[in-house]
């Protein structure tokens, strides 16, 4: 989607600009998705209905005649249900945790069988703003506030439609880890092992802030027009705004001594800062801004983000220690010694507060928040251990 026109008269070739959104459309080619339509509306935290709820989900592997095999991958703020595999039709984007399912990796697909769904509210297949409503319009800005509570429910129709009672692993980092963790609350007796990285569980007030800052800067933009600009012609959505989330967004994912030692306070090849040039660090921040307003949805991202910042796995339940004493799973807590965005201490918490969770697990990386997604080996050998661990029980059980 990165294109350029190039003019036969020899002049600089002209970006050509992205779409009002980089939702999945109709139309579009499916890829690996297939849908779960729910049968009925979905019932809001918040009070009322979503009608005509689907999700759009891949899976890898085969379910085994006693469904016992099945694991749930959660994805995290920008990402979708293509976990694995590469670019193509339908997935502008590599699979974010390819390297961690396949035959003989730690998510074997010879033995498990991985689901992945896109998450509620979000833009590249499952209901969310850019979608139609029942009357055929788009959602665009009356998409109602969604709560994690709200994507877990969805989520639990999926796998009641793929005959799924209990999952062998449920496992996500950031907003995947929240939904991990209000799915082992919600629903204990259908999660056998939890694994939960670089997650919290309640936002904390600097976590609100810095996602507060970035839904300002998309809904400041002109072209947001309350969120209904869906049907606005290339270029004509609100890209500037979205692209200031995501810098925003990226330099808290990242780690501050990884970013100066990376690029320092350098200039651009090319570029003169003292000219209006940009520092190398900037074009950085301008290349993921690029990259994400081609393949997202401006109003999904704040969809998304408000659910995040009302992430309180205790509300209404007697308080955080009260709920996360209501696991049952295996568990493992994991964070990222960098992460200056989710700090050890939130998993800290998490650990102490699930029974079966022993510890926290530290991932060492210099890559901050990101480090859940780029350090795979110390991530497989997490849900490796996990996984073991399950066989192992169904071994005795067995007999």
């Amino acid at each position: 989607m990165n294109t350029a026109d190039h003019p036969a008269d020899g002049t600089a070739p002209r970006a050509i600009p992205p779409p009002a959104t980089g939702a999945w459309q109709e139309g579009d080619p499916p890829g690996r998705r297939t849908w779960y339509h729910r049968p009925e509306p979905l019932p809001l935290e918040g009070g009322g209905h979503l009608p005509d709820v689907r999700l759009a989900y891949e899976t890898w592997g085969r379910l085994a005649p006693d469904r016992s095999n099945a694991v749930l991958v959660l994805h995290a703020l920008t990402g979708d249900s293509h976990v694995a595999g590469p670019v193509g039709p339908g997935h502008p984007s590599p699979g974010w945790w390819d390297a961690l399912i396949g035959p003989g990796r730690a998510l074997d697909t010879d033995h498990w069988f991985v689901v992945a769904p896109n998450v509620l509210g979000g833009c590249q297949g499952s209901t969310g703003p850019a979608s139609p409503r029942p009357d055929g319009r788009r959602w665009g800005g009356s998409f109602p506030r969604l709560t994690q509570r709200d994507q877990v429910l969805a989520e639990a129709g999926l796998a009641d439609a793929l005959g799924i009672d209990r999952w062998a692993l449920v496992l996500g980092g950031s907003m995947g880890g929240m939904r991990a963790v209000e799915w082992a609350v919600s629903h204990p007796e259908r999660v056998a092992s939890l694994l939960l990285l670089a997650t919290t569980a309640v936002a904390s007030a600097d976590q609100i802030a810095w996602a507060t800052a970035q839904l300002h800067a998309i809904r400041a933009d002109p072209n947001w027009r309350g969120g209904d600009y869906h049907d606005a012609g290339p270029g004509q959505g609100p890209h500037a705004g979205l692209g200031v989330a995501r810098r925003i967004a990226h330099i808290t994912y990242r780690g501050a001594e990884e970013l100066d030692a990376r690029f320092g306070n350098r200039a651009q090849d090319g570029e003169n800062p003292s000219l209006g040039g940009r520092y190398q660090v900037e074009s950085y921040l301008d290349h993921h801004a690029a990259k994400l307003v081609r393949r997202f949805d401006a109003a999904s991202y704040a969809v998304l983000a408000e659910a995040m910042n009302a992430h309180d796995v205790g509300r209404g339940r007697g308080g955080t220690r009260a709920a996360l004493a209501r696991v049952t799973a295996r568990t493992l807590v994991a964070g990222v010694d960098s992460d200056r965005l989710y700090p050890l201490s939130q998993q800290e918490e998490l650990a102490a507060g699930i029974p079966s969770a022993g510890r926290a697990r530290v991932v060492a990386s210099p890559y901050g928040h990101d480090g859940f997604l780029i350090e795979t080996p110390q991530i497989a050998a997490l849900v490796r251990e996990l996984l073991d661990d399950v066989r192992d029980t169904a071994a005795v059980q067995a007999g």
